[in-house]
């Protein structure tokens, strides 16, 4: 495998789907409050919330290979990193410089919103660099920070600093959709950590499904779903969402249907997989429906 490809694999692009659909909230979130965005200014977003995905990416990739974590875990399709770095060792450097320089475009972009939108684009941007830096080698040596922070980038950071950079206003409907990004996403990145938590405790990690085992972890997941959930129908109750946002609430059913699931599978590395891909395909079907829901 050339390096060049190696740098590829190492951004997980069958991952990034995620960065545009909570743009995408933030654009229809915009919508809703009656400021259609200017087009350039959307692209920008979108190009720099796939971008500061992938730089979390590779520095989670780098910092996995030289900590030698990469030698430790089973990988799967939904967790274990990308394999990219064992396979091509000689890449490490250029995945480490992708990583800086895919950031240092996402910061560039941020400094265009923060002089068209001030200090509100500041707090959220700086949040936003500073958990792509620290992710990989201190947040995840902290389990409530570590179940959390994935779900604050991708909710509040990234769907109100969408909004933000747009020229929308944080009000009820912006704060209620990025509580949504920020649960469901927290659930996704929580049962993720569960194949790799051995090989994760080994180099000093010390995440939820570390800390309490996998199978109280596991009964963490129902939590999650029913808080997301319940965030969803009070907007709904209270006015903050429009009605067509209810479109969401059919995956409630797969979700809690996987939550059932999810402690006999814990310890069936096949049977454990299914469910880590069901609960991909559960996130983003809600994110996608919930942007309908906002357009419609």
């Amino acid at each position: 495998m050339s390096e060049a490809v190696a740098v590829v694999r190492a951004t997980r692009p069958n991952f990034l789907v995620l960065a545009p659909l909570c743009v995408g909230l933030g654009v229809a979130v915009a919508w809703q409050q009656g400021e259609p965005p200017a087009l350039l200014d959307t692209l920008l977003v979108f190009i720099g919330a796939v971008l500061a995905h992938a730089a979390v990416n590779l520095l989670n990739e780098y910092e996995d290979f030289v900590s030698g974590l990469d030698l430790l875990t089973t990988r799967t399709p939904f967790s274990g990193g990308s394999g990219a770095l064992p396979e091509a060792p000689g890449a490490a450097k250029r995945v480490l410089a992708a990583a800086i320089g895919t950031l240092a475009l996402v910061i560039l972009i941020g400094l265009y919103f923060l002089w068209q939108r001030g200090l509100p684009m500041l707090v959220l941007g700086t949040a936003g660099v500073a958990l792509v830096l620290t992710y990989t080698r201190w947040i995840t040596r902290s389990p409530l920070l570590c179940l959390f922070a994935p779900g604050i980038g991708f909710g509040p950071v990234m769907i109100l600093g969408t909004l933000v950079a747009l020229g929308g206003r944080l009000d009820a409907t912006a704060i209620t959709v990025s509580m949504i990004g920020l649960l469901l996403v927290s659930e996704l990145l929580l049962i993720n950590q569960i194949p790799d938590a051995e090989a994760d405790r080994k180099i000093g990690r010390r995440h939820l499904v570390i800390t309490l085992g996998t199978l109280a972890a596991a009964r963490l997941v129902p939590a999650l779903f029913v808080a997301g959930y319940a965030v969803l129908i009070t907007g709904i109750l209270a006015g903050w969402l429009p009605l067509p946002s209810i479109l969401s609430l059919v995956t409630a059913p797969f979700a809690f249907w996987l939550a059932h699931k999810l402690p006999r599978a814990i310890d069936e590395p096949d049977a454990l997989n299914v469910l880590l891909g069901i609960n991909v395909a559960i996130l983003l079907a809600t994110l996608a429906l919930l942007i309908v829901g906002l357009s419609l």
